[in-house]
């Protein structure tokens, strides 16, 4: 079978599966699935030690499944979790909080804490994931792509599928997108780039040269990354090949697809590289399961998958349910998805079929549209500021530096903030990334501007309590060096966190007067 005939049958395979799409939203009702969803998850996992322990069976049989799960199950974060279950799956042991015995652990630190997670990833975890995916995929069929775009191949960005094996455990442990990288379906991997030697090269530089070295021989029409490693990958090749933009090699690249941080910061910048119109898909997948992704080009709003082996739960962000370092409160609200209200910022827990129950991911979402199940991300719990009460989140922050990059015309793809004690009062100090020239103390007043206007309580404090403002800018590269040296991370689904506290913060210093 000639390729060109696969590609047409993957486009009409496509657009016969985006049918049921819409007749879906029509016929699914979310807040069932959802309770489905967790019915399923309860049966499956009943006889584990985690679901003997907290009654999953008597949950089953009760009158209200949701109700009663949230009375008998206490709420986990990922200290809590591996303290009293999941180091049980690390030594080997089966049926601890899922069925079987674990045999992949994603490491994630996130971008708040500093010590590596080690997150089970089940093989049902794994089929859950390819499912999303797979669907992610065919959704393709409502943009009217031509059979040459079914005919290119698809370029993942992520770490390494050389995984490290742990013998006193007997499992694997790494990135996740290595991990998913490495479970990829059969018929996926004729499309799938940059190919199994490459995918398996742990170092990001060796990596980085090579694809820069394959990219002539490639014909890629999708992109699925980290915009900040992304981004440099195309700048190394447009630069070696002395390419005009990056579709002189790839012309038929048409879809990319984002995850892991807010995208606007980096737009202009891949804008610049293209020179055609590609469109911006964004998802949502962490290590604990794929969550959500962008189902409607005109809306840039992801929609939750609630059918697809994750319950969810949610907590009104807010100092009822979070201390000032945003941690969890025992005693913390939670709320099923038939509960959330529109335009509130909420906290996700979440239980998955991969024994994470009533599990604070970290992340804060906003549901823009309950009944669609449209939201988008807003920032991390334990990275927002407020020192004085500012209540100033990483959606004001990301806002605030997508209006000031619009307004001055500079290209800014990374930014860190950090809450600091300034004389008897206090003060953030904002870094900025950018290789464009930029005048710093106007962008600094410009930036107390916006986030004056976006956010009421940070404009009451900065005449009360939060007293200066300092900032840095820095060249793009910095940001990058730091989370090699220092952190470790390079390439990826590594990220740069948008506020420093504690340690971090102390080693960022050090990192910038070593640069000095």
């Amino acid at each position: 079978m000639q390729v060109p005939i696969v590609g047409a049958l993957i486009k009409s395979v496509a657009e016969i599966s985006s049918i049921p799409t819409e007749v879906k939203k029509k016929r699914i009702n979310p807040i069932r699935a959802q309770r489905r969803e967790l019915r399923k998850l309860l049966r499956r996992a009943q006889n584990t030690a985690f679901g003997e322990k907290y009654g999953f069976a008597e949950i089953l049989h009760s009158g209200n499944i949701t109700e009663e799960y949230r009375k008998r199950v206490p709420v986990f974060d990922y200290n809590r979790m591996h303290r009293e279950w999941w180091y049980r799956n690390l030594k080997g042991e089966r049926n601890v909080a899922w069925r079987g015995k674990v045999k992949y652990f994603a490491l994630s630190s996130g971008t708040s804490e500093a010590s590596s997670k080690f997150v089970p990833i089940t093989r049902a975890m794994l089929n859950s994931i390819t499912r999303a995916g797979t669907r992610q995929f065919f959704s393709t069929a409502q943009y009217k792509f031509p059979a040459t775009f079914y005919d290119s191949g698809v370029l993942c960005i992520a770490g390494s599928t050389d995984l490290q094996y742990f013998p006193e455990g007997k499992y694997y442990a790494g990135d996740l997108s290595g991990i998913s990288a490495g479970q990829i379906p059969k018929w996926f991997e004729f499309y799938y780039k940059p190919g199994t030697e490459i995918s398996q090269m742990k170092d990001w530089n060796e990596k980085l040269d090579e694809m820069v070295k394959a990219a002539p021989t490639w014909d890629i029409g999708v992109l699925v990354g980290v915009p900040a490693w992304v981004q440099i990958l195309l700048e190394r090749i447009v630069k070696e090949y002395n390419l005009k933009n990056i579709h002189e090699i790839w012309p038929n690249l048409m879809v990319y697809v984002h995850s892991g941080v807010a995208f606007a910061p980096y737009e202009k910048s891949f804008e610049r590289l293209f020179g055609k119109e590609v469109l911006f898909v964004e998802s949502y997948l962490a290590s604990e399961g794929y969550i959500a992704y962008q189902v409607n080009l005109k809306r840039r709003k992801m929609q939750l998958l609630v059918d697809n082996g994750i319950y969810f739960e949610f907590v009104p962000f807010d100092e009822k349910n979070f201390d000032e370092d945003g941690n969890i409160r025992p005693d913390c609200q939670t709320l099923t998805l038939s509960e959330v209200k529109a335009g509130r910022d909420y906290a996700i827990l979440l239980s998955t079929c991969a024994g994470a129950w009533r599990y604070l991911i970290g992340d804060t979402v906003k549901f823009t549209n309950v009944k669609h199940c449209d939201m988008v991300v807003t920032g991390r719990t334990k990275q927002f500021l407020s020192l004085a009460g500012e209540h100033l989140s990483q959606d004001n922050m990301n806002r605030a530096v997508e209006m000031l990059s619009e307004e001055m015309g500079v290209n800014i793809c990374e930014f860190t903030v950090a809450g600091i004690r300034h004389e008897q009062m206090f003060a953030h100090h904002w870094y900025l990334g950018t290789d464009d020239p930029l005048n710093a103390q106007e962008a600094i007043k410009k930036i107390d501007g916006y986030l004056c206007e976006l956010n009421d309580d940070y404009r009451v404090e900065r005449q009360e309590a939060v007293k200066e403002l300092f900032i840095d800018v820095l060249p793009t590269q910095v940001f990058y060096d730091f989370m090699k040296e220092r952190l470790g991370k390079a390439g990826g689904a590594s990220k740069f966190p948008r506020v420093l506290k504690g340690e971090r913060y102390e080693a960022w210093k050090e990192f910038l007067e070593n640069k000095k």
